[in-house]
C-alpha cells in the first residue's frame, strides 16, 4: 500500500510563512506528478500547485508568486513553501501523488489525510 503523510500545518499571522511537507511511503515503482490541493469550509477542493517528476511546476492563480512547490525525488518528499500568507489561504491542505505501483501499471492517485493551515488577520 502507498501512504502520504502531510505535516507542517498550523496557525500563523497574515504575512507570515509556513512550510508543508508530504512524505510518501510504501512499495511502488515510481511517483509521477505530485501536488497540493486545499479545501476551505463549505468550498470545493482547489488546486494549489503541482510538480512533475522532472520538476515542471504549475500554480493556482491565487498563490502565484507567494507559494513554491518542490520535491526530493530521492526521499519521496513533497514540499510547499508558503510565504506572504493571507487569511484567505486558511484551509485544509492535501497532498496528492500519481503513483505507479509496478513497472507497467497505470498511475493511481493517492491522497494524504490533510493538514490544517489557519492564517489570522
Amino acid at each position: 500500500q502507498v501512504q502520504l503523510v502531510e505535516s507542517g500545518g498550523g496557525l500563523v499571522q497574515a504575512g507570515g510563512s509556513l512550510r508543508l511537507s508530504c512524505a510518501t511511503s510504501g512499495t511502488f515503482f515510481r511517483i509521477n506528478t505530485m501536488g497540493w490541493y486545499r479545501q476551505a469550509p463549505g468550498k470545493q477542493r482547489d488546486l494549489v500547485a503541482t510538480i512533475s517528476s522532472g520538476g515542471s511546476t504549475d500554480y493556482g492563480d491565487s498563490v502565484k508568486g507567494r507559494f513554491t512547490i518542490s520535491r526530493d525525488n530521492a526521499k519521496n518528499i513533497l514540499y510547499l513553501q508558503m510565504d506572504s500568507l493571507k487569511p484567505e489561504d486558511t484551509a485544509v491542505y492535501y497532498c496528492n501523488a500519481a503513483v505507479l505501483r509496478y513497472t507497467y501499471s497505470s498511475p493511481q492517485r493517492y491522497w494524504g489525510q490533510g493538514t490544517q493551515v489557519t492564517v489570522s488577520s
